[in-house]
């Protein structure tokens, strides 16, 4: 084989001395812009230890036998097996999102919180007026909870639905909220479905809704949630980890890579120094995606990396032995994210929300369209633009049948070097981290948020030079270009009078729960959070259970935890 790899390499220099001039001086080139890949780009591939079968480790080639989408679906429905919350939204106040649940027939909610929820702050504080209720619904106690499950009730209750909240710093807050409800409602902890996100240490790099400093947030906040869940919720996932959002805010492929693999490698480690064993725990961590773009190749290759990096960190750094604790469970694999969208000419999203689903179903996922085409112009929240993009996955799947081949790039010379070349650079990125104490480390000191920043800037270089070409932006913007934007025949769900009218009501409603609940009580569990607070020991879960039955709010809890743990303060770039 090494004589015929040496034949190949030196045909190789034959071809690029004579063949491939001609046309590079013909269009002026200096080197060669297309990519032509061989055997000896992988001299020493061993299939079994790079890729193996679909569903068995190393999991290169996908986390399944085969896809579920490979069994074709009831035109209009959902591939069969897939028992989810539904779309991510919230609004205003409780009752608006009760309203819009019902009306919607929504499965179960999947929870978008308002930024002053996110933060740890009632809806009453003046610091955060006017924007409550403005990107997701504000929950400030229990009573939200109950208004808003008022809309999964009989044959959609707790344990009967999947519930999804989209929450980092004060999680523990709100996974408490939830169980809090279900012993009102009488529901076993076992019996519920749930995925926080709870995946604090990203905010510290790619969103900013943290409160606590990383140290605090991950070995007290974090492993609280950790093991209580681990040894009471077996259906509850622990964590969503969140490449997605680093990489929507500047991060490269490989370092939204590396860092998601340093994250989850903290998590981990939080676990074992509980006192857990990997595989009590590990297959409760679920991702909620990495980030995207529209450079097919690369993406599938980035994908078919991250699930080869996460089995080998589990098997061989950690000693699991279950196959459930070395996949990464996530709902999506490629998708374009919407930093990559434009809100010129907006229609070009769906084009390129295709191609990545196209990739998707490539990299060992379902062919899934994300975001809508409208994302740009406000949330994707239009019907037409949902609906496109649903029939868009359908066509893919019925008509396309994309799914019926797994890994369908297994062995190529071309894919599996570059897989090759994704995870080797990430693995460099991963091992730098790790040599400065990790991602705690590494989020207390600025790193990743620095270098997020700084791929973020050099980025948006490009476009703007002119490097990087966008088509509507920077390139095909001529005159005789049109600005095609279909109408919208669906108002917006939620009435701009409501949405007007929301923070009002919801401050109001926080008042009242504040006059008619037992404010002694009230004092006596913050008092008492807070000497369990100071026990490095003691799971606060349990007692943020109780303080929701007696409607404590978020920000009352959340100050105490303040005054304890201290707040962060972002590091200058």
């Amino acid at each position: 084989m090494s004589e015929d790899l040496e034949k190949i390499e030196q045909r190789r220099k034959q071809w690029e001395e004579t063949t491939l001039q001609k046309p590079l001086k013909r269009f002026f080139q200096t080197e060669n812009p297309a990519k032509f890949s061989t055997p000896a780009d992988i001299k020493d591939f061993d299939f079994l230890e790079k890729v193996g079968f679909p569903g068995e480790y190393p999991f290169t080639a996908g986390n399944y036998a085969f896809l579920p989408g490979a069994v074709a679906p009831k035109l209009g429905g959902e591939p069969p097996g897939l028992g989810r919350s539904g779309w991510y939204s919230g609004y205003g106040t409780a009752e608006d999102s009760r309203d819009y649940y019902i009306k919607a027939q929504v499965a179960g909610p999947n929870v978008a919180f308002d930024l002053p929820t996110q933060c740890g702050y009632d809806s009453d504080n003046p610091m955060v007026a006017g924007e409550v209720g403005k990107v997701g619904v504000a929950v400030d106690t229990l009573r939200d909870f109950e208004v808003i499950f008022e809309a999964f009730t009989g044959d959609k209750d707790l344990d009967k639905i999947s519930s999804n909240f989209t929450i980092n710093a004060p999680a523990n807050i709100y996974i408490a909220m939830y169980l809090a409800l279900a012993d009102k409602r009488g529901i076993p902890y076992n019996k519920l479905r749930s995925t926080p996100q709870n995946d604090i240490l990203k905010e510290y790099v790619g969103r900013g809704t943290y409160i606590f400093p990383p140290g605090p947030a991950v070995n007290r906040m974090f492993r609280d949630s950790l093991v209580f869940l681990a040894e009471n919720c077996p259906n509850i996932n622990i964590t969503s980890i969140g490449g997605y959002h680093m990489r929507e805010a500047g991060c490269t492929r490989e370092q939204d890579l590396a860092f998601s693999m340093a994250i989850g490698i903290a998590y981990l480690q939080t676990g074992i120094d509980a006192g857990l064993d990997i595989d009590s725990f590990a297959p409760q961590f679920t991702f909620n995606g990495f980030g995207g773009s529209v450079e097919f190749f690369k993406e599938i290759a980035f994908h078919r990396a991250s699930r080869r990096m996460w089995a080998r960190i589990l098997k061989e750094r950690f000693g699991a032995k279950d196959p459930k604790s070395m996949m990464i469970r996530s709902l999506s694999t490629v998708h374009t994210g919407p930093s990559n969208t434009t809100a010129q000419r907006p229609l070009n999203n769906m084009t390129r929300g295709v191609i990545a689903a196209v990739a998707s179903a490539c990299a060992g996922g379902p062919p899934a369209v994300f975001p809508p085409y409208d994302e740009p112009l406000g949330l994707g929240w239009s019907l037409e633009a949902q609906q496109l993009q649903r029939d868009s996955m359908l066509i893919m799947l019925l008509e396309a049948r994309l799914n019926e081949v797994v890994d369908p790039f297994a062995g190529s010379y071309f894919m599996e070097s570059l897989t090759d070349e994704i995870e080797e650079a990430a693995q460099k990125e991963l091992d730098k981290i790790e040599g400065m104490g990790g991602a705690v480390a590494a989020c207390e000191n600025g790193y990743m948020y620095r270098e997020m920043a700084k791929s973020a800037y050099e980025k948006q270089k490009r476009i703007e030079s002119r490097q990087d070409l966008v088509v509507g932006v920077n390139c095909a913007i001529g005159e005789e270009e049109l600005e095609v934007i279909p109408p919208t025949m669906v108002a917006h769900p939620y009435d701009p009078v409501r949405r007007e009218q929301a923070e009002g009501k919801q401050i109001a409603n926080l008042k009242e729960v504040k006059r008619t609940r037992d404010n002694r009580e009230v004092a006596r569990l913050l008092k008492e959070l807070e000497a369990k607070a100071k026990k490095e020991d003691e799971n606060l879960i349990p007692h943020f259970v109780e303080c929701h039955k007696a409607y404590v709010t978020e920000q009352e809890m959340c100050d105490v935890l303040r005054g304890i743990f201290g707040e962060f303060e972002s590091p200058s770039l």
